[in-house]
């Protein structure tokens, strides 16, 4: 994997482990969650904008848009539920600890989905390291949950 792809990936989980921190905060401080995640959906779009002249944006034709299966719609709504876990729960877990929950939770599903190839991954088999490894990231979660 070329160093600056690892760099970019680690910088995102830094940031998304941040931002618990910033979305809680700007949500305690509204006094409003909704509103806070609307906050966050707004400067989602922003960034997507800003992106635009980087990465280009065109328009997909409608042959393409029916061929999109029905499951795909979806991945939005699962980033709002995202952020509305991470505001109403992350302050009351702590980072460490939400954090832990969702990244471990995101590697055993992650290593599910390759295994079995699923929502167009490649299929990498969940060989003894990579179960080895989901259990290192239960233990760890469990020694982060209690100490």
């Amino acid at each position: 994997m070329p160093l600056l792809i690892a760099f970019i990936a680690a910088a995102a989980g830094v940031l998304n482990t941040v931002q618990a921190g910033a979305n809680t905060t700007l949500a305690r401080t509204l006094g409003q969650p909704i509103l806070a995640a609307f906050v966050v959906t707004g400067a989602n779009a922003a960034v997507y904008l800003l992106a635009v002249p980087f990465v280009g944006l065109a328009w997909p034709g409608t042959a393409r848009v029916a061929g999109v299966p029905w499951w795909a719609w979806a991945g939005g709504a699962m980033g709002g539920v995202y952020v509305l876990a991470m505001i109403f729960l992350a302050e009351r877990l702590g980072a460490a600890v939400f954090t832990g929950i969702t990244v471990t939770a995101a590697i055993l599903t992650s290593t599910l989905l390759d295994h079995h190839g699923w929502l167009g991954f490649a299929q990498h088999a969940a060989g003894t390291g990579r179960i080895l490894g989901c259990l290192l990231m239960v233990g760890g979660l469990v020694l982060v949950s209690i100490f």
